[in-house]
C-alpha cells in the first residue's frame, strides 16, 4: 500500500491546507476564540479539513480517515482497519490564537497501529517536514531547499529538552529537575504543536517528554518523521511504542528520544 502513495501529493495538499488556514489567520483577530462556535479558528480548522479530506477521498477512496474533525467514528467500525489516514487539520490552537506561527497541519498514514508516512506543514513559516518508512526524513524550507533529518548524537554532559510552550505540567517540571541532577548542562526548548517532534528530528533538541494529554491525531505525522530520523516514541516509564487506532484515541504520556538511548 505504501508504494502506491504519492508523497509529493500529500505534501502539496498539506501546503494547500496551510494556505486555507493562512487566509483566515492573516485577517482575523484572535484575542478571544471559542472553538465551539463559528469562530475564525473553527473556520480555519474546517477549511483545512475540507481541503485535506477532499484530496484523500478522491485519490485514495479505499483508505479511511480519522480526523480531529470526524473523530466520532465508533471503534467497532475502525478496529479492523489495517490502513488509515490520521489527520489534524490545525494543530496548536493556542499558538494559532497567539499568532506565534507554531501551529501545524498533520497528515499521517497508519498501518497496523504504526505511522508509516507523515507530513507536517508549518504554514506560517512555509516549512514542510515529511517521512515515509524506509525512505528517510526530510525538511523543505521556505526557499524549497530539501535537507535530510537526523537526531542528535548523544552527549555525555548535556541534554536539550523540548516541551510545550502552552501546556506546562507538574510532571514535566519534575522530569526537568531529574535531568538537571543527571547532566551538567540542561537546556529547555519551548515549542508548540507537532513542531516539537520535528525539532527533535532536526537535531534542535534531544528529548521530548510529553507528560500531558494528547490525541492520536496530534502525534501521528510527527511520530512518522522522528522514526525515520532515528528516534523512538515510547510510552513514558515503559518500553512499548506509542500505538494508534486504540479504542480510546487519547494517548498515554510518552517520550521521544534517540532509538538507541
Amino acid at each position: 500500500m505504501l508504494d502506491k502513495i504519492d508523497v509529493k501529493e500529500i505534501i502539496e495538499v498539506t501546503r494547500k491546507a496551510g494556505d486555507a488556514i493562512m487566509a483566515i489567520y492573516s485577517t482575523d483577530d484572535f484575542a478571544v476564540v471559542d472553538k465551539s462556535d463559528n469562530s475564525p479558528l473553527t473556520k480555519a480548522d474546517n477549511a483545512s479539513n475540507d481541503v485535506i479530506n477532499a484530496m484523500l477521498k478522491s485519490s485514495y477512496p479505499d483508505i479511511p480517515i480519522i480526523s480531529e474533525e470526524n473523530k466520532a467514528i465508533d471503534y467497532s467500525e475502525r478496529k479492523d482497519w489495517d490502513w488509515f489516514w490520521l489527520v489534524d487539520p490545525l494543530d496548536g490552537t493556542k499558538e494559532f490564537i497567539k499568532k506565534n506561527g507554531e501551529f501545524t497541519v498533520n497528515i499521517a498514514l497508519v498501518h497496523n497501529g504504526k505511522p508509516v508516512l507523515g507530513v507536517v506543514g508549518v504554514p506560517a513559516r512555509n516549512h514542510i517536514y515529511y517521512a515515509a518508512a524506509g525512505s528517510g526524513a526530510f525538511k523543505i524550507d521556505e526557499n524549497g531547499n530539501e535537507t535530510p533529518l537526523k537526531v542528535n548524537a548523544p552527549r555525555a554532559d548535556s541534554i536539550a529538552l523540548i516541551g510545550s510552550r502552552s501546556h506546562p505540567s507538574p510532571e514535566f517540571d519534575a522530569y526537568l529537575k531529574e535531568m538537571e541532577a543527571r547532566f551538567a548542562n540542561v537546556d529547555f526548548v519551548a515549542a508548540g504543536s507537532s513542531l516539537k517532534f520535528c525539532l527533535i528530528a532536526e537535531g534542535k533538541a534531544d528529548v521530548y517528554p510529553r507528560l500531558g494529554p494528547t490525541m492520536e491525531w496530534d502525534t501521528g505525522a510527527g511520530h512518522a518523521v522522528v522514526l525515520e530520523a532515528g528516534a523512538r516514541v515510547k510510552v513514558f516509564g515503559g518500553d512499548s511504542d506509542l500505538q494508534y487506532n486504540k479504542e480510546n484515541l487519547l494517548n498515554p504520556f510518552f517520550i521521544v528520544e534517540r532509538a538507541d538511548s
